[in-house]
This record gives structure tokens, C-alpha cells and sequence, in this order.
């Protein structure tokens, strides 16, 4: 059997994988999992003990993890080496920024889901927690680079695009009145293609209402 990946594109490491995948032209079949409709069960749980998307299944192979399914196809796929560079220092870059932003851009621009349904005071908080963030990824990774990395587009800049656009989706433009992330998100749109960024993103963009959703769902769904 061919490679599959299991991926609910509410998610964004999930939009990433989808994402990388298409851009390379990598042959996979897309099985979707609708995390909010209770489809990460047990029979997801052959192909994932975890129970948490995205996951990949190449033969016999399985893998969770995102950073981790990244790296598999970008070796695996040969994709070109600004992705994941070869060279040590170039790529110690990239694992910098994917190791930081688990901890940062990730764990406060999902606090915005979340805490849409909470007091405006809380609210204001994981504004200025994401605040902080931002500019620790302009002036720290950023810097004067065209990318997170170097001169050309990688991983990095995948993800990081993916969870940045999260916020957007349910109306909070982050990158207003930043125009150093504003530029290097244009940069990345361009890259990538904006029909391909917009495919991946339809499902998050159709989300009208979080009220509707359960918690719990909300915490598998988005990592909150």
C-alpha cells in the first residue's frame, strides 16, 4: 500500500503536512479525521495508539507528530533542501524555531479559540502573551531575513504560517500593523501559492460559531 495520511485540516499541523505534501508533489491518500465528530476512535487508534491527527501509515510504517511526519517526507521524498537543509548549521535553524514555537506562537495563538468564550479580561491577556511572541519571532528569527531560516523557505516558515493564519481565520488579524511579519508572510503566500494555502484552509474558514463546539474537542482539535 501506498503512503496515507490521516489529517483533520482544522488542525494546523495537519494544514502543514497537507500543505508540504501537495507543494512536493508527494503521491498520498488523504484520510480525513473529523476530530469535533469523534472519528480519532479506535479504529484510528490501529494507525495511532496516541489518537491524536495528523498521522502517516506508508506500508507498515506508522509515525505521529508532525515535525516528525515533516522531516520523514521531506528525507524520505528527496524534496529540495531549503525545506530541510543539509547543511548542519541551516538546519539546526529550522529545529531551533520548530522546537521554540511549540512553546510560544502555538501555545498562545491557541489560546484566542478558546478564550473567544471567556471573559474579555482574559481574552486581552493571551493577546498580549501572542504580543510577545510575535515580536520575539521578528526580532529573534526573523530578523532581517527574507525567512525564518536563511534566504530561502523551510519547514519553519510552513508552520509557522500555518499557525499564525489560525488566529485569522476566526477574525484577529495579527498581522496588522506589522509590517516585517505582514511582508514575510507575503513572501511565504507567494512560495507556496495562495490556491494551496486557501485550499488547506476552507474547513477553518467555514468555522462561524466555537460556541457550538465542545471543549474537549476544542483541546484534541487545536492543541489547547
Amino acid at each position: 500500500m501506498g503512503l496515507e495520511l490521516y489529517l483533520d485540516l482544522l488542525s494546523q499541523p495537519c494544514r502543514a503536512v497537507y500543505i508540504f505534501a501537495k507543494k512536493n508533489n508527494i503521491p498520498f491518500t488523504f484520510k480525513p479525521v473529523e476530530v469535533l465528530k469523534g472519528e480519532e476512535g479506535e479504529r484510528f487508534g490501529k494507525v495511532n495508539i496516541l489518537r491524536r491527527v495528523p498521522a502517516l501509515k506508508d506500508g507498515a510504517f506508522t509515525l505521529a507528530e508532525s515535525m516528525a511526519i515533516l522531516i520523514y517526507l521531506s528525507q524520505k521524498y528527496k524534496t529540495p533542501d531549503h525545506w530541510y537543509p543539509s547543511d548542519i548549521q541551516r538546519r539546526a535553524r529550522v529545529d531551533e524555531y520548530l522546537s521554540w514555537q511549540h512553546v510560544a506562537i502555538r501555545a498562545n495563538g491557541v489560546k484566542l479559540f478558546w478564550l473567544k468564550l471567556a471573559p474579555e479580561e482574559k481574552l486581552q491577556e493571551a493577546f498580549e502573551d501572542l504580543a510577545v511572541s510575535l515580536k520575539q519571532l521578528e526580532e529573534k528569527f526573523l530578523q532581517d531575513k527574507p525567512f525564518i531560516a536563511g534566504n530561502r523557505i523551510s519547514l519553519a516558515d510552513l508552520v509557522a504560517i500555518t499557525e499564525l493564519m489560525q488566529p485569522v481565520a476566526i477574525g484577529y488579524n495579527i498581522f496588522e500593523n506589522r509590517p516585517k511579519l505582514s511582508e514575510w508572510r507575503s513572501r511565504v503566500e507567494k512560495f507556496v501559492g495562495k490556491e494551496l494555502l486557501q485550499e488547506a484552509r476552507k474547513v477553518i474558514l467555514s468555522i462561524n460559531d466555537l460556541s457550538n463546539m465542545p471543549l474537549f474537542k476544542l483541546f484534541k482539535t487545536f492543541g489547547v
